[in-house]
């Protein structure tokens, strides 16, 4: 399970290396570089943070790139390369940069205590300012990482180090706090349910209240030696999480599989509006920004939709017009952190996405010149505003916005006779809007017995969820999912852009949830998805309040949009399933109105789709015109 972990979740992105190949990596770096490890940085406290430091053998000062991460960089771990430390290393050398790595304070040989995204945020901008007072550093720093190792990015660029020239975030949803519709709070949550990555990735992660230190008063030179024996890493027992994750009350998950006791205890209890969220490392849209960035973002990510909205947000509100005016993108077809893994063959779950591969290397290494070397290159001429991959079409396309400016929202409506249950129902997807009373689509939603999930846009969940995209027809002969189907297309459809969900519901429940899921059908049947939303019922108002439902009335529910690029080719339809639950991808609501993470019980909720002239229940797409 740790290696799982390690794989998972590292924010470098580089696999690990055998001995033999790390041996090779770290002669080429100490033939080229200055090699400085368990640099003890003081931050504003005192609390000095583990640093390792490779810069190139020249008297004359260069750029940094830095990556801050909470993972364990110690390359002597069991005599292999653990995340490719050197290999990033050498590369950042090699293009004439000091590459510098550090733990978050609290992590592994840093002093301080941990917490996510390692606050105080200050730290990120105390480490810009002990840099630039370095000999060796000509004053501009660029951050780089993937995953935990790009999400503080943001609230540090919020702060504006006269030092942080740029960055490359990647993966950073678990970043963003609040930004337009989306209130997710660092990917806890998805409209108002948590999502369950975070219990199985805090298990893995989390420091125990109780944990061995290192003395104060080590030098940097015992760092270095007893870093080869041991570096406070826990190794935590394999947890089957398909299984680990259904232990119900939620908040004691960790604790029935004997885990760590840490700052899990005290976020499953936070409600999405909590102080707490505010207080942190996580970037708010009432935030400034003021650096340059290059974003990366993936279609199979746990957070597509307010990663790009953090994009379009920053484009257009940071006041300095040339940061404003230097945000890039880059969508791949891809999960989690898994750019670099695309292939000529690109499989993504079980569907092709064909060749996906892009030149990511020279495209951060061109956008680090400009910015922290002050080259004159083609990097502006060069690349658009906006890259993006369409799935379906299987081809990388260009826009200067996202979403494109040719894109059409267009309207498609629920409707049925009644009977939308499964695959095998009468649900329909249609252009018409309804001029009529037609009759309600109904379901039993058992919290016992959830829709399991099965692919999607979703990481770090161990053996819980493969994400991706899988053929979804099997799961639709479930009674409890709703089906609505456009007829096949005559001629292709492309879909870029945001997908905003309505419906009309009703429930015999006080709170109950209702989820969506965007579906690519072949001619052949096969139900591929592509993104994925939820809206616990109770924040339908807004994420500051909680409102009760009430038997036998009729509410109206704004999901959070989904988003994606997708080709439908002629013969495919569009689809979207609605139920209940997508477990465990996000927690079970158990449908009592209570605290839901305390409880050990739910109740069955008769759920209802309402679908008529005064109840038009729909969904928005972005048909791309001329497509």
């Amino acid at each position: 399970m740790k290696k799982l972990f390690l794989l998972i979740f590292i924010g470098l992105c580089v696999a690990t290396l055998p001995v033999a190949a790390q041996e090779d990596v770290l002669k080429k770096l100490q033939a080229i570089a200055v090699v400085d490890q368990k640099v003890m940085m003081p931050m504003r406290d005192g609390v000095r943070l583990a640093t390792d430091i490779f810069r190139p053998k020249t008297d004359k000062p260069v750029p940094v790139i830095f990556s801050r991460t909470p993972y364990n960089f110690n390359s002597w771990g069991n005599g292999e390369q653990r995340n490719g430390t050197y290999q990033q290393a050498l590369d950042a050398v090699s293009h004439g940069y000091a590459y510098v790595v550090q733990n978050e304070r609290g992590r592994f040989f840093s002093e301080g205590e941990w917490d996510i995204l390692g606050t105080p945020v200050t730290d990120g901008y105390d480490a810009f300012s002990w840099l630039t007072k370095q000999a060796w550093c000509n004053g501009k720093i660029g951050t780089l990482g993937c995953s935990s190792t790009a999400e503080w990015q943001m609230a540090v660029a919020a702060l504006d180090h006269p030092s942080h020239a740029a960055m490359v975030p990647q993966g950073f949803g678990a970043g963003v706090g609040k930004v337009g519709e989306f209130w997710e709070q660092g990917n806890w949550y998805r409209g108002g349910a948590q999502q369950m990555l975070f219990t199985a990735w805090l298990y893995g992660t989390q420091n125990d209240a109780i944990r061995p230190q290192l003395p104060k008063n080590a030098t940097q030179e015992e760092l270095v030696r007893v870093s080869r024996y041991f570096d406070l890493a826990t190794e935590m027992p394999p947890v089957d999480w398909s299984k680990g994750l259904r232990h119900l009350p939620v908040q004691d998950i960790i604790k029935n599989v004997n885990g760590q006791k840490g700052v899990y205890d005290k976020m499953i209890v936070r409600k999405p509006n909590d102080p707490d969220w505010f207080k942190g490392g996580l970037y708010h849209d009432n935030m400034p920004f003021g650096v340059p960035s290059f974003w990366f973002v993936s279609w199979y990510d746990v957070s597509s939709a307010p990663n790009l909205a953090l994009y379009n947000h920053v484009r257009k509100n940071a006041t300095d017009p040339q940061v404003r005016d230097n945000q890039y993108l880059v969508i791949a077809p891809t999960l989690h952190c898994a750019y670099k893994r695309a292939t000529e063959n690109t499989i993504v779950g079980e569907r092709s996405m064909g060749d996906a591969r892009l030149n990511y290397d020279e495209q951060i290494y061109a956008w680090f010149d400009l910015w922290l070397k002050g080259d004159a290159n083609d990097f502006a001429k060069k690349t658009p505003k906006v890259q993006y991959f369409t799935m379906g079409s299987n081809k990388w396309q260009s826009s200067d916005t996202w979403p494109p400016a040719n894109v059409e929202m267009t309207t498609y409506y629920l409707t049925s006779g009644g009977k939308a249950n499964s695959l095998y129902g009468d649900g329909k997807l249609t252009l018409a809007a309804p001029v009529k009373e037609s009759k309600s689509d109904g379901f039993a939603y058992d919290p016992m017995f959830p829709v399991p999930s099965y692919g999607g846009n979703v990481c770090c969940t161990g053996t819980a969820v493969q994400g991706g995209s899988f053929d979804q027809h099997q799961m639709e002969t479930r009674h409890d999912i709703l089906v609505y189907t456009t007829d096949p297309f005559k001629e292709g459809a492309e879909l870029s852009g945001p997908i905003e969900t309505t419906l009309y519901v009703g429930s015999d429940a006080k709170d109950t949830d209702f989820t969506v899921k965007l579906i690519d059908v072949y001619p052949d049947g096969r139900a591929y998805n592509l993104d994925e939303t939820i809206l616990r019922a109770r924040y339908r108002e807004g994420f500051d309040k909680e409102v009760w439902m009430e038997k036998g009335k009729v509410y109206k529910l704004t999901l959070s949009p989904m988003v994606t690029s997708n080709y439908f080719a002629p013969g495919h339809s569009l689809r979207v399933e609605i139920s209940s639950s997508n477990f465990p991808r996000f927690d079970r609501n158990l449908n009592t109105g209570g605290k839901n993470f305390d409880e050990k019980t739910g109740v069955v909720a008769n759920n209802q789709i309402f679908h008529s002239a005064a109840y038009p229940s729909a969904i928005r797409v972005p048909l791309v015109k001329g497509k």
